[in-house]
């Protein structure tokens, strides 16, 4: 019963009625759990709870509202005895150069991507204790690894989200799987017209931001992964042995987190000499 092994688990997904939230619930009903899905608009899963009676519900669940996070995850409880897998999904995109971007729609988009989660995993970690295990999967992005001009409200969510789950993994000891996904493009809704947000453009920008606002325009539905693929590589590493705390999704994800990763080691090694120079003198001992 516990997230790495047997099956009929009881998961709780947020965004379950689209893309990977759906994939995801496809997936672990197939493998025999039981799914909870959660969105602002429940109805959306009713193809799914008709598909699967006892094996998919829904619950009505708008992740911003924090003061909510603990009833739901009490619900799941109640109903089912347990819950073993969290998976904060739920998110949108949002593009804009910083200075094009409203401060509401930045905040909405920290409530969103990161203060929702932290509360639904605030208030999970009491029943994850108390049974000894589960897990706590993240869904961030490659972009909570890799800038890109436009995406710098979405990113800074998702590196925020990514920092406290890292930090989660190092202070709670009792059996719980921490699982960061970082997907690539994958053929989901998320540039959707309904489901991402374009800061009004400022001139000054269209050097930069403007081929990202292009690519958000053109890309919809010619992303190359394919959600289904990504939602059984998530229960392959949930269930395997020796988990890894980042899972990226996509060979594009792979080759600009390691791009990324390579500018950073090599900026690190050229100024090394600096960064080492700047402690106290010590003075002569003898």
């Amino acid at each position: 019963m516990s997230a790495g092994g047997g099956r009929d688990r009881v998961w709780l997904v947020t965004g379950a009625a689209s893309g990977f939230g759906r994939a995801l619930t496809e997936a672990a009903v197939a493998a025999g759990d039981v799914v909870v899905g959660a969105g602002r608009r429940p109805e959306r899963l009713d193809d799914l709870v008709a598909a699967h009676p006892g094996r998919v519900s829904a619950v009505a669940l708008d992740v911003t509202d924090t003061d909510r996070a603990a009833a739901a995850v009490q619900e799941v409880v109640d109903r089912f005895g347990r819950l073993d897998v969290l998976v904060n999904n739920a998110g949108r995109t949002q593009v804009g150069a910083l200075e094009e971007t409203a401060e509401a729609d930045l905040r909405a988009l920290f409530e969103l991507h990161f203060f929702g989660p932290a509360a639904l995993t605030r208030a999970a970690l009491p029943h994850l204790r108390r049974q000894g295990g589960g897990a706590v999967v993240q869904m961030s992005s490659v972009g909570g690894q890799v800038t890109a001009a436009g995406f710098g409200a979405y990113c800074a969510t998702k590196f925020a989200l990514e920092g406290l789950t890292e930090t989660l993994s190092q202070e709670v000891d009792f059996g719980v799987r921490f699982l960061i996904v970082e997907p690539g493009a994958f053929r989901t809704n998320l540039f959707d017209p309904d489901a991402a947000h374009v800061s009004p453009p400022m001139p000054e920008y269209a050097a930069t931001v403007g081929p990202t606002r292009d690519y958000l325009r053109t890309g919809h539905r010619t992303q190359p992964g394919d959600p289904a693929k990504a939602a059984q590589a998530i229960l392959t590493a949930l269930d395997a042995p020796d988990p890894p705390l980042r899972l990226v999704l996509g060979g594009d994800a792979v080759d600009n987190i390691r791009r990324r990763l390579d500018a950073v080691s090599t900026e690190l090694a050229t100024w090394e000499p600096v960064s080492r120079a700047t402690a106290l003198d010590q003075p002569p001992t003898g």
